[in-house]
């Protein structure tokens, strides 16, 4: 990077500043003309000069030029204008003037404005490109939220100081210099205040402006030091609460905004301090012109015409001057940014960028050894993790690494996936250090995964093909309106030193994974899947996900077989009675009473049950239908039966899991609602009291909650009211409710609910997990797997992909270097959150499937249970840093050394 930012802007946009310093070198002609005009149409048509006689004409627009040799040629011989006539035209040249000078400011804020995003751009990107090549150890010791906010907030100013870095200099004091020397041509003495008042504020006003460059530079870096802090706070969350540490780091924040405050206001006093006395200077300046350029007209040295010249230039030289003060503070500021921005990026010894050139053609297998000579590597303390290991891991071998928690292994590893470096030795394939290898070598041939993972947030999919997304192998098909505007954006970007790579191509390297294209992706998978055991979770989160019927319309066309299937298979189990189905003409013990009344789902989650009761039509029905009384003394019981059980229990009892209608919370509300509706009737309560009350009949199951309050009458009566309600539904509500059909796939529940087309009975032990089961059995029978695991792997797996367990997050990590097919897979301790008989299963599906079909590619990994380590050809002991042992199991378990130690 350039130390200096106007070396930096001046390199990358040379010819453009070129460019635009000729247009304003143009401009200063029509600005200059625009100051004399003004005496010209006083002294000239308005006072009578040159027009004394009757009938006085003069001539207008005559333009003829002297050259040397040739002598005085003419090109226009002008027209001859009266008194009025040339007060007209004079003044219509003002006005062209005028609107010139209007599109030269025009054209060139324009040109400014572009430019300085074009340079933003190509810094922001520059910045970013920086932190994709810096070091793997630097990352210990920056904060991201810190460097998020230099790259967003931080080099912001410098987009709009680009613009301004040669062009405004040269407007504003060219624009300046024009007013002066007209002035003085007008009159010297006033030139002479003019110049005088100008001196002075050039050289005290950005005197004065160092002291708030320093308060600037100091509240930067407050706020860059308070965003990374808060950052600290949203990572660390669980850490506080565990701790009970929330009003320590009230006290750190409130802290750091108190200084920051006081920064700020020192800041503003100064800054308004500055201000007044530039303000000052220019508004003494008029009161020297009217008392001196009066007294001068008043003695004849000067006409009115010229003092109206003079005061208009001058009315014209403060703002250039203010801007230009500006711009030098603007130029200071972006300066120190830019130092601190250089200072935090001028990383050594950066990642060669030619290590991370695109390469979209195939990568031939690596065929060699990993030949690890001399091995040294040290944590940021100095601490030494591996002293001087060396070692060689064959092409088509196993081995596993095990020793003790520090003992080096796990550093090995990093330091085969280039994630450490190390400070001497070397690590080689072919000769070759792999430090050197281009990642699009590394990356694809090599798979490396351990317990530290992250995931973007973004779908599941995404976050699992990640590791396959390599280079752009398909372009977008674009229509011709998109592929203009992509053809635009890949102009703009080649302008701003961009890359004109398209996102919106088809990254996946498909044969990487073994597949041919999207289509036989998902089955190519299947068995990775299969292998580290989160095929069930990712079909779990497919059961609880909503699907769209648009894009998967074969699942939505076999809903009806789905269900039927699933009712056979439930009877062939003895399973006949685990699923109440859907039945408009009957009442569904399984299902709330809201549900019951609706038979339909909601389309729009802002539509709650308690929007749904208040709806006029429904209370319209209610008491049409009776249900109004009904449904009014049932949720009075329930809050009854509710309050009398729970009021003495602790908040966090379990016996609130089994209220739907109500939480710990509600009780005191409902306690004193019960209090004062204790004598009154329905019609007595106010409307949100009724709300309040019939929320918890609408909310209430009687197998589950066994108040005993739901009748056989009273049931009845709800499937009547059932078929009154869909009979007359007005358009609102049918626009958000959408009604049980079971011929039809229901868009807006869960799939799981549209393959149930029911509830499960309370009753039943396990019933969700069976039929789980069967689901996937039938899935896979009706060759819909695909599409279901499709809806699964849509999920959205949130901020770092916390919506995923920690369980579920180290087995999509393995997952994903395990789909791209690598010639080394490196794996250190990646299931540390797994219990070891899961973890002693995985590595068995893992380390067979791997090797079959005549692959076997190499295996480095780092054990947890050293009793797996009889799966691998060869075992490297480590310990204290240091490679102890060397062998196959048959050896190091029989040799009373440390590995036979770790055995038992």
């Amino acid at each position: 990077m350039e130390k200096s930012l106007a070396r930096y802007i001046w390199s990358n946009t040379k010819l453009q500043q070129l460019w635009i310093l000729a247009v304003v070198a143009v401009s200063m002609i029509p600005y200059f003309l625009s100051f004399d005009l003004p005496k010209q149409i006083v002294n000239g048509p308005i006072q009578g000069s040159g027009f004394e006689g009757e009938g006085a004409t003069q001539t207008f627009f005559h333009l003829s030029y002297t050259f040397p040799l040739i002598g005085k040629v003419e090109f226009f011989q002008g027209i001859q204008l009266d008194r009025l006539q040339m007060l007209m035209a004079l003044s219509l040249v003002f006005l062209a003037l005028v609107v010139l000078n209007g599109l030269f400011k025009f054209y060139i804020n324009t040109y400014k404005g572009r430019l300085g995003e074009r340079m933003l751009r190509r810094i922001r990107f520059q910045l970013i490109d920086r932190v994709l090549r810096f070091p793997p150890n630097h990352f210990k010791r920056v904060k991201s939220a810190e460097i998020a906010t230099m790259i967003k907030d931080e080099v912001e100013p410098m987009g709009g100081f680009t613009g301004d870095a040669f062009v405004a200099p040269a407007l504003l004091g060219g624009q300046a210099i024009t007013a002066l020397a007209f002035i003085i041509v007008q009159n010297f003495w006033l030139g002479m205040i003019a110049a005088g008042i100008v001196g002075v504020q050039a050289i005290v006003i950005p005197r004065m402006r160092k002291r708030l460059l320093d308060l600037g530079r100091q509240r930067q870096l407050t706020a860059r030091e308070l965003s990374g802090r808060v950052g600290e706070i949203v990572d660390g969350i669980g850490t506080i609460h565990a701790n009970d540490t929330s009003n320590l780091e009230r006290a750190d924040i409130a802290s750091r905004l108190g200084l920051i405050f006081s920064i700020r206001y020192d800041l503003y006093q100064w800054k308004f301090l500055v201000k007044f006395l530039n303000n000052f200077l220019a508004q003494v300046t008029p009161f020297l012109f009217y008392a001196i350029g009066g007294y001068l007209a008043l003695q004849g040295r000067l006409d009115i015409g010229q003092l109206v010249a003079v005061i208009s230039a001058y009315k014209d030289l403060p703002g250039p001057l203010k801007e230009l003060i500006d711009w030098d503070q603007m130029r200071q500021d972006v300066q120190v940014k830019y130092q601190q921005v250089y200072e935090q990026f001028n990383v050594e010894p950066l990642i060669n960028e030619k290590i991370q050139e695109v390469d979209g053609d195939i990568v031939a297998p690596l065929v060699s050894s990993i030949v690890i000579t001399n091995l040294a590597v040290s944590d940021d303390s100095g601490a030494r993790l591996i002293d001087h290991v060396s070692a060689e891991i064959k092409p088509n071998e196993t081995v596993a690494i095990v020793g003790p928690n520090a003992s080096g292994a796990e550093a090995f590893a990093e330091a085969l996936g280039r994630l450490v470096w190390p400070d001497t030795g070397r690590i080689t394939i072919d000769g070759k250090d792999l430090l050197e290898l281009p990642e699009s070598v590394t990356g694809r041939r090599i798979s490396y995964a351990s317990s530290d993972m992250y995931f973007f947030q973004g779908a599941l999919r995404e976050n699992l093909f990640y590791g396959l997304k390599h280079a752009p192998l398909k372009e977008p098909a674009y229509n011709e309106t998109e592929a203009t505007e992509a053809k635009w954006h890949a102009i703009e970007a080649t302008k701003a030193g961009n890359p004109t790579l398209d996102p919106l191509s088809d990254w996946v390297d498909y044969s990487s994974a073994g597949a041919t294209g999207p289509d036989d992706l998902l089955k190519t998978i299947r068995p990775v899947l299969d292998a580290v055991l989160i095929s069930q979770d990712i079909m779990d989160l497919a059961l609880r996900s909503n699907v769209d019927t648009r894009v998967h319309v074969a699942l939505a066309d076999h809903i009806v077989d789905l269900r039927q299937a699933l009712r056979e298979r439930m009877q062939q189990s003895d399973l006949g009675n685990i699923v109440v189905p859907f039945d408009f003409d009957s009442y569904n013990a399984q299902a709330t009473v809201g549900e019951n009344l609706l038979f339909g789902s909601m389309k729009r989650p802002a539509m709650n049950n308690r929007r749904l009761a208040a709806h006029p039509y429904f209370q319209t029905l209610f008491r049409d239908t009776g249900l109004s009384n009904d449904l009014y003394a049932m949720g009075l019981e329930i809050a009854e039966n509710a309050v009398e059980l729970f009021h003495d229990l602790p908040p966090d009892h379990p016996f609130f899991q089994q209220l739907t209608f109500m939480t710990a919370d509600d009780i005191p509300t409902y306690q004193a609602l019960l209090q004062k509706l204790s004598s009154r009737t329905f019609d007595d309560a106010a409307p949100e009291e009724r709300s309040a009350i019939i929320r918890l009949s609408f909310a209430y199951i009687e197998p589950r909650h066994r108040f005993g309050l739901l009748t056989d009458e009273l049931m009845a009566k709800i499937v009547s009211a059932r078929k009154q309600f869909h009979e007359n539904i007005p358009d609102d509500l049918s626009a958000v409710i959408e009604r049980y059909d079971p011929e039809h796939f229901i868009s807006s529940t869960s799939l799981m609910d549209n393959v149930l087309f029911g509830r499960i009975a309370y009753q039943q032990a396990d019933a969700s997990d069976r039929i789980r089961a069967i689901m996937g059995e039938l899935f896979d029978s009706l060759d819909l797997y695909d599409d279901v695991l499709s809806i699964g792997l849509e999920f959205d797996v949130g901020s770092g992909g916390k919506r995923l367990t920690m369980v579920q997050r180290q087995k999509l990590n393995l997952a994903r270097a395990l789909i791209r097919r690598s010639d080394y897979f490196i794996f250190n301790r990646p299931l540390s959150a797994l219990d070891q008989r899961v973890q002693d299963q995985i590595t068995h599906n893992i380390v067979n499937g791997l090797h079959h079909e005549g692959e076997k590619p190499s295996i480095i990994w780092v054990l947890s249970n050293a009793k797996l380590a009889e799966m691998f050809d060869r075992i490297l002991l480590f310990d204290r840093g240091n490679l102890v042992e060397a062998g196959n199991f048959p050896e190091l378990s029989e040799q009373n050394g440390m590995f036979k130690e770790l055995l038992s």
